[in-house]
């Protein structure tokens, strides 16, 4: 028999549609000059579990996506299996009626030599922190960036959207202090 027919059983991050992400954070004192193209993001984490629904507004055009993200190794935050569906306003809306945890912040796309970052500016309790991250592709990648972009902050859990979200007053107070 086809394997791909007896393969049907499948543990959330693992299977066709799942993609690994790999990725680096750096934390900024100050948006780079550079940094343009700016998307207004929302994110809600879903509570008590691993999905996150996600409105992104650019101008007048707003993209809304579910999806599920399953660390392959529970204490590496850098890397993530990443299952993303697309959704129309109504879904959003009906999803948006589960409790969530949710997180503001813009996005801007950064050129740092021949590397593209994302720099996400929060906003709300977290204003005043700014996260570079860069997504690396598979296997060996030289990340020589042509002068120090600011502190990296991958392997630290508090940097992760999924803890920003649910941090408490004083936890995100620890944050913007480091």
């Amino acid at each position: 028999m086809n394997d791909d027919v007896m393969n049907w059983l499948r543990r959330p991050g693992l299977g066709k549609y799942a993609k690994i992400e790999s990725e680096r954070r750096f934390l900024l004192r100050s948006l780079p000059t550079q940094a343009s193209a700016p998307r207004v993001i929302e994110d809600r984490y879903i509570l008590s579990t691993r999905l996150r629904l996600r409105r992104v507004e650019v101008g007048s055009q707003v993209v809304y996506k579910f999806c599920q993200k399953v660390r392959p190794d529970e204490n590496t935050p850098s890397t993530a299996a990443i299952t993303n569906i697309y959704l129309d306003e109504a879904e959003y809306e009906t999803l948006c009626l589960l409790p969530a945890a949710t997180l503001r912040k813009t996005r801007h796309v950064w050129q740092v030599g021949h590397h593209t970052f994302v720099v996400d500016e929060f906003h709300g309790d977290l204003t005043g922190l700014i996260l570079a991250e860069i997504e690396l592709p598979e296997g060996p990648y030289d990340l020589s960036l042509p002068a120090p972009i600011g502190k990296e902050v991958t392997e630290d859990e508090r940097f992760t959207g999924g803890y920003l979200a649910h941090a408490t007053s004083d936890q995100k107070a620890s944050v913007l202090a480091f």
